[in-house]
C-alpha cells in the first residue's frame, strides 16, 4: 500500500508540474483549467490516503480514493491531452463523474468506519 501512495503522490507532483510548465502555450485556459482540476483532486486525495494510511484507516475508504482518483482525475488527464496525443478520448468521459461519485463515498465512508488496520506492507 505504500508503494501506491508513494506512486500517486509522486505521479499527481509530476502531473502537477508537467500541466503547470509543458502544457500552459499547448491547451486552451479551459483545458487548463480541467487539468489543474484533476491533480487539485489527485494530490488532495492522496494526502488523504496516506493520513488514513497513517491512523486506524479503512481499507473500503482507501480503496474508494484510489480508485475514484484514477477515474475522476485519470479521465480528465486524457481527455485534456487527447488531441496533443492525437486519439478520441471522448468515450472516457462518462468515467469522470464515475470516478467523483466514488471520491464522495469515500468520504462518506469515513463517517461509518470501522477501526479496521491497514496492512502496512
Amino acid at each position: 500500500m505504500k508503494y501506491t501512495i508513494a506512486l500517486l503522490g509522486i505521479t499527481a507532483v509530476v502531473l502537477g508540474a508537467f500541466g503547470a510548465h509543458g502544457l500552459k502555450d499547448l491547451l486552451e485556459p479551459t483545458a487548463i483549467q480541467s487539468y489543474k482540476t484533476a491533480v487539485s483532486y489527485h494530490l488532495i486525495h492522496t494526502v488523504a490516503i496516506l493520513a488514513l494510511y497513517n491512523s486506524t484507516g479503512s481499507v473500503s475508504t482507501i480503496r474508494l480514493w484510489i480508485v475514484g482518483i484514477l477515474l475522476f482525475s485519470g479521465s480528465i488527464y486524457a481527455l485534456t491531452l487527447d488531441e496533443l496525443i492525437g486519439l478520441n478520448l471522448n468515450f472516457l468521459g462518462p468515467l469522470t463523474p464515475i470516478g467523483g461519485l466514488l471520491l464522495a463515498a469515500g468520504w462518506g465512508s469515513v463517517a461509518f468506519k470501522k477501526n479496521i488496520p491497514v496492512d502496512k506492507s
